[in-house]
């Protein structure tokens, strides 16, 4: 059995994830989004989806991109 990486739960059920060339373990897609997913710059929650990018930062809408004063972004239609 394998340790997840986040939560350290032993499961016969983990898999890897390689990012970057650095792989982690994880028992759940919870643990996964946890430890891989990035932060809104505004509001920190973590963004599951595509996200809004502006200035070399991440947003997970345009309303907290436009609160950080990306007044441009919209979301995606």
């Amino acid at each position: 059995m394998a340790t997840c990486d986040t939560c350290g739960n032993e499961y016969d059920k983990t898999f890897t994830v390689t990012r970057d060339g650095i792989s982690s373990t994880f028992d759940s897609f919870e643990c996964a989004a946890s430890a891989l997913a990035p932060d809104c710059a505004h509001c920190g929650c973590r963004i599951l989806g595509h996200g809004i990018e502006a200035e070399h930062h991440i947003f997970c809408c345009a309303h907290c991109a436009r609160k950080a004063g990306h007044l441009a972004v919209v979301d995606h239609v």
